[in-house]
């Protein structure tokens, strides 16, 4: 006699902000489909939609606001979680029939939520999950998250707030993490947090057995052990604290990939002294000059805020020149925004509009110029390259080793015959602004 299974509940699931919130919408949809819960990919068929919430700036507020208002709109049950469920009364405001708020990494709530709001049959047989759980990321890249919450106090910055101060993984339970991410595709590791240089400081770089040896929780050692199981290792929110001069040997070995990310957000030193951040950006410069000694292929992107409180002509010239200097390869900027609870909206100075427009144009114009020759300068070398989509008719999409996904260029292949997660040498014939153009060679 066949046995009937029942019909187990589907979750949708609407994912926004940064990296890190994806890990967290991972996390909690591979606990859920382990729970037995089925996936949805559109409102009409889900039981119950979740909403993974960004609050870091008005705008992030206002499409989380307009994703929540369309789940409930196509839907109608609907549970809110991540960055703005610290603002639950808003929410409520907004939107009365939410089940359930939640704010960030706060997986247990979300869940036992999802339980109430949709109860899933008992059953032995609906409880699968991958032992590498789920993603929301192509098979062959995974983000993986060292640790939650900050310990700087950056005046425009409210993740403190809301997601409290630095708390670290066990390196050992991330390197488990990213074994069985590898074991199941993964050919590229991109590393999040929000302070990726400060990990391990919480657990006062402490040691744990692994691999009947011990692995300190800090940077370098974790890196090193990355760089061990064969994919590519990526790291992202890097703030230069002096240690980071020792990853850089790594990436000249071939261990790490010839790239960070580290979010610099302006060079002047008054509006650093006034964002509450470092501001010896001259030996930073010095410090950049010897890590491209070090790792000639090395590239650095980075982020910067302009019309901060304060800010001069002067100190936006300072920035261009310093830029100039810096010579950085990856460059995205931000116009100022204030974010409710942030320190810097009190301050004195506030910037028009129609000036930090033009602020922001001539910041990427010049820093768009500086991308396009080192571009150029890639013609007709040889680069290797992770691929990320493929048309089955020899065109593809891919990314060199100084590009990470969504946010950097990319590399368009012709005449290759190749799958998502090849990793292909490429002869580069062409370049623009932003992308490289090119062949696979045998």
């Amino acid at each position: 006699m066949a046995t009937i299974l029942p019909s187990p509940p589907k979750v949708g699931m609407v994912s926004l902000g940064c990296p890190k919130a994806l890990v967290d919408s991972e996390r909690i949809l591979t606990k859920l489909r382990s729970d037995g819960y089925q996936l949805s990919a559109d409102y009409d068929e889900a039981d119950v939609v979740l909403v993974n919430t960004c609050g870091f700036l008005d705008s992030a507020k206002e499409e989380s606001l307009a994703a929540i208002g369309e789940a409930i709109a196509e839907n109608g049950r609907v549970i809110v979680t991540g960055c703005m469920g610290r603002e639950a009364e808003l929410i409520r405001e907004r939107f009365p029939d939410v089940l359930a708020i939640s704010g960030p990494h706060q997986y247990e709530e979300v869940v036992g939520a999802v339980h109430v709001a949709a109860p899933i049959p008992p059953s032995a047989y609906l409880n699968l999950v991958p032992e590498s759980g789920l993603k929301l990321t192509p098979r062959h890249y995974s983000y993986l998250k060292i640790s939650e919450g900050c310990n700087h106090r950056c005046s425009f910055c409210i993740i403190p707030s809301i997601r409290g101060d630095l708390v670290s993984r066990r390196p050992d339970a991330i390197l488990r993490e990213a074994e069985k991410l590898v074991a199941a595709g993964t050919r590229e590791l991109l590393v999040i947090s929000q302070d990726t240089s400060a990990y391990g400081v919480d657990l006062r770089h402490a040691a744990w057995p692994w691999k009947g040896a011990e692995v300190r929780a800090h940077m370098t050692d974790l890196a090193r052990e990355l760089g061990k199981l064969g994919a590519w290792v990526r790291l992202h929110y890097v703030y230069p604290y002096p240690h980071v001069d020792r990853v850089i040997p790594l990436m000249a070995e071939g261990l790490v990939l010839p790239y960070l990310d580290i979010p610099f957000q302006h060079a002047a030193p008054s509006v650093l002294k006034a964002m509450k951040r470092p501001a010896n950006e001259a030996k930073v410069l010095e410090r950049i000059r010897g890590w491209r000694e070090i790792c000639p292929d090395i590239a650095i992107r980075s982020t910067f805020v302009v019309g901060f409180p304060g800010e001069t002509e002067a100190d936006f010239d300072y920035l261009l020149q310093w830029l100039d200097e810096a010579r950085l390869d990856r460059v995205g900027a931000f116009r100022f925004e204030p974010v409710q609870g942030a320190a810097a909206n009190d301050l004195p100075g506030a910037v028009p509009e129609e000036l930090k427009e033009e602020r922001y144009a001539r910041l990427m114009e010049r820093t768009a110029a500086i991308s396009a020759a080192k571009l150029q300068a890639k013609v007709g070398k040889t680069l290797d390259v992770i691929v990320d989509l493929a048309d089955g008719a020899g065109g593809a999409t891919g990314r060199s080793k100084a590009d990470a996904p969504e946010i950097d260029g990319e590399v368009h292949l012709r005449d290759a015959m190749v799958q998502p997660g090849d990793i292909v040498t490429v002869l580069i014939e062409e370049a623009d602004d932003h992308d490289l153009y090119g062949v696979p060679v045998q």
